[in-house]
């Protein structure tokens, strides 16, 4: 698995579209890696508190937001803090500092800093945190574990034959075309179209009162749901036609790229024991937990960073023969034990990554911007 990278901003045009940077310019990049229409219906990604217009003197990354990650921003000068885990996953119905969670509010409204969370849309995006955890092993022929569903569309229009280039062009940089590995996808039918335009009208072709019959592609393309305004005002500006024919049919097909967890092929088969002892060393850990050893060499990897021990029958189903996750709950090594290798390294351990997530798409983006990974350890479990 080759190592993400993510489009990089020309050192010659302004940062964003401000003489300045603004918070709301270091949000649309994550969000562009990350779409928040990705997150679980449960979830709360996104801004959490403050005004995102405002300059950005500086961005710290962190898993948790705690009071000491907010005094560290303070004191780094950061006004941005960008976290994995939101801090409002519930609403508040009080702030009276009698929780961590109301404490870091008050602390934050006080100081003029954002909190801003990119939580499962960063899990599930096709290169977010799970494919960067998938890139630590090298994994191959990598796809979701849990594809996402209803979250494509099909658009289908009719454009004069020689405006069919140009519009697909309009279209494909709007975001709509890409599947999977493949971008610039489209289908086109040649055919005639027929109108006659009414009184009133402003036809591009043909006069007033006459039924006229027009040379046109009928161009098909496969589009995120999240991305179906852009693309539509990208059409609309492109499109010759005073009022384009235009449809848009929901798909019930699985997304090819962005979902929950990753599987994917080993570089070359490993023995249980050399797994276990290279997750150690990958992660820095000093102890880790996995079901039974089934003596098996290991040649297909499942990985879902956080809470995902839920997947490890649909890792089964695709052949894993391994899978590694945050936590799981103690019968679930009995029973994935007897179908695969259940390893779990720690919720916080397993989702360390988004730091490094952030920081990739910040600073590829925006290289001269100010941005830290916490020094704090956030992580609420504690070893003896």
């Amino acid at each position: 698995m080759q190592k993400i990278t993510f489009g990089q901003r020309n050192q010659t045009e302004p940062l964003g579209s401000h003489s300045k940077m603004i918070i709301q310019d270091i949000i649309e990049a994550i969000e562009a890696v990350c779409p928040r229409a990705y997150q679980e219906s449960y979830d709360n990604s996104g801004v959490q508190v403050g005004d995102t217009k405002r300059e950005a003197t500086g961005a710290l990354l962190c898993v948790d937001v705690t009071e000491a990650v907010l005094e560290e921003a303070i004191r780094l000068g950061c006004n941005l803090v960008i976290a994995h885990h939101p801090i409002l996953f519930k609403p508040l119905k009080r702030l009276t500092g009698s929780s961590y969670v109301e404490r870091c509010v008050e602390l934050a409204v006080r100081h003029g800093l954002v909190l801003y969370a990119a939580h499962t849309n960063a899990d599930n995006a096709p290169q977010g945190l799970n494919a960067l955890l998938a890139e630590r092993f090298g994994l191959l022929n990598t796809r979701p574990l849990e594809p996402l569903q209803g979250k494509l569309l099909e658009l289908v229009t009719f454009v004069p034959t020689e405006y069919a280039d140009a519009l697909r062009q309009a279209l494909w940089q709007a975001g709509a075309g890409r599947l999977g590995h493949y971008d610039c996808c489209s289908f086109s039918h040649a055919g005639t179209g027929t109108f006659r335009a009414a009184e009133g009208a402003n036809p591009f072709v043909g006069a007033i009162g006459e039924l006229h019959h027009e040379a046109e592609e009928r161009i098909s393309l496969v589009l995120p749901a999240y991305r179906q305004g852009a693309v539509l005002q990208a059409l609309h500006a492109a499109h010759p036609y005073e009022l384009p024919a235009v449809s848009l049919i929901p798909l019930a097909n699985d997304h090819p790229s962005a979902g929950g967890g990753i599987v994917g092929d080993l570089p070359s088969p490993m023995s249980e024991r050399e797994m276990l002892l290279h997750i150690k060393e990958v992660f820095g850990l000093k102890v880790l937990s996995h079901s039974a050893r089934r003596e098996r060499p290991l040649r297909r990897m499942a990985i879902c960073g956080g809470s995902g021990a839920f997947m490890w029958r649909r890792a089964a189903q695709e052949g894993a023969d391994l899978f590694l996750t945050g936590e799981a709950k103690y019968n679930d090594f009995f029973d994935a034990g007897e179908h695969l290798l259940l390893v779990t390294i720690g919720h916080y351990e397993s989702e360390e990554v988004a730091n490094e997530l952030f920081m990739r798409i910040i600073s590829q983006k925006f290289p001269t911007f100010a941005t830290h990974k916490s020094s704090v350890a956030t992580n609420p479990v504690n070893y003896l």
